[in-house]
């Protein structure tokens, strides 16, 4: 679950009312914020954020040379592409905000992939950029690419700053929108001029979003009500062949714990998104494990068999979906829970929905469940899936004369117990 301090109040850290370059209050923002690391490729347009790190760990860091030791260290990829694909990675594995920094033009231009990556995985990331002075922005300057224009389609949100006054609060404004609602990348434009540009610290302050705010207050506000958990409860007790879609949203949201209880509580089989998986625990006769283009027989089949399908944090992508017309045909009602109201109704027409946090959403519905009659048999359907599972069990030709990557998987497994950590591309070696 991805960090969030928007409900935390702002208190005035010990830096207020210093006197401080724009590139040294972006650093003062990023260690209150929380930042314990930095993935960054240094280039002209950049540098002074970079000497303001350097300046910042040499004044605030231990005598000793280890990075490690460094309160914000610095790791310096390949390239920019790498810096902003680490911080993204970096924020999947750790629950927090990644932080990249790049330079001006190519620099930027080099991290569209991993910015658009994380918008369509929900990643909270703020990417830094350099840009050129404010005046010369829009005449071709050396290295100048339009990043506003650039990543607006491929962010969440993206910041050009061009009064040195808002340069903090923009840094902290970018960091609340990355990581509350349905986490994502912001993009910060600094021109060389408002890093060097000299003012007093605030120490505290947001710009003005009064739109993404009032949705957010609207998302955290919008509590499931007891009725509607009943309305749910009513379709769920007219299906015979229940199934749940868990999708990448039940990660972000924290609400496995929740998921595991809904599941077990009503014994409905499961199948995950590749972004759903570990929302539950695959070694129970319910779940199905991956479904999609990419995911095991026994789940497609059992999406094309049930009559009532529940979507929790899944946006039906095409992966999954193929032709929407034709997913789960034979489903009588199709819920959807998600935190993002644009995703409902957007691939599949929906019977029921919530826009809101999906553990409360689903803590509701056990409540309500527990304090009524709930008549629910799905017994047929479990002897179903389990001949699903038993026909169209994942399999390989074992006594062949070549190395197949089944097995050197297996035998990774079989090695590390289960507990290896492993990154992917995408292509055949992640369907391995």
């Amino acid at each position: 679950m991805y960090e969030d301090h928007e409900s935390l109040p702002e208190c005035r850290p010990a830096a207020a009312g210093q006197v401080m370059t724009g590139a040294e209050q972006v650093v003062q923002v990023l260690v209150e914020e929380g930042v314990d690391r930095v993935f960054g490729y240094s280039g002209g347009a950049i540098l002074p954020v970079f000497d303001a790190i350097f300046r910042y760990n040499m004044e605030n860091g231990p005598e000793s040379s280890d990075v490690a030791d460094l309160p914000l260290p610095m790791i310096v990829p390949a390239n920019e592409q790498g810096a902003a694909f680490m911080a993204a990675g970096y924020a999947r594995a750790s629950g927090k905000v990644g932080v990249a920094m790049v330079t001006s033009g190519p620099g930027a231009t080099n991290t569209v992939t991993p910015v658009r990556d994380c918008m369509a995985d929900s990643v909270p990331i703020v990417l830094i950029c350099g840009q050129v002075p404010t005046a010369a922005i829009g005449t071709d300057a050396f290295q100048e690419a339009p990043v506003h224009s650039i990543m607006g389609g491929a962010c969440k949100h993206v910041f050009l700053v061009t009064d040195a006054d808002k340069l903090e609060a923009t840094v902290r404004t970018a960091f609340e929108i990355a990581r509350t609602g349905r986490p994502g990348p912001v993009v910060i434009d600094i021109p060389k001029d408002i890093q060097n540009a000299s003012s007093e610290y605030a120490g505290a302050g947001r710009l003005p979003v009064p739109g993404y705010r009032q949705r957010m207050h609207t998302l955290r506000t919008n509590l499931l009500e007891r009725d509607e958990a009943q309305q749910f409860l009513d379709l769920l007790s007219q299906a015979k062949r229940p199934l749940i879609y868990a999708g990448g949203g039940v990660i972000n949201a924290g609400a496995a714990d929740e998921v595991r209880a809904f599941t077990e509580r009503f014994e409905i089989p499961v199948v995950t998104t590749l972004m759903g998986i570990g929302a539950v625990d695959t070694t129970k006769p319910l779940s199905l494990h991956m479904l999609g283009m990419h995911g095991t027989a026994f789940a497609n089949y059992a999406v094309e068999d049930c009559d009532f399908l529940i979507a929790l944090g899944s946006r039906f992508d095409d992966r999954v979906a193929g032709v929407p017309l034709k997913f789960a045909p034979s489903a009588l009602h199709i819920a959807h829970f998600d935190i993002d109201a644009t995703e409902i109704g957007k691939v599949k027409s929906v019977d029921w929905h919530h826009v809101g946090e999906l553990g409360q959403a689903l803590r509701t519905i056990l409540s309500v469940a527990d304090s009524g009659e709930v008549a629910t048999d799905f017994a047929d359907w479990h002897g179903h899936v389990a001949e699903l599972k038993k026909n169209h069990a994942l399999n390989y030709k074992r006594d062949g004369d070549r190395i197949q990557p089944q097995h050197i998987i297996e035998e990774i497994n079989r090695h590390t117990g289960g507990e290896a950590i492993i990154a992917t591309g995408v292509g055949q070696h992640q369907m391995w």
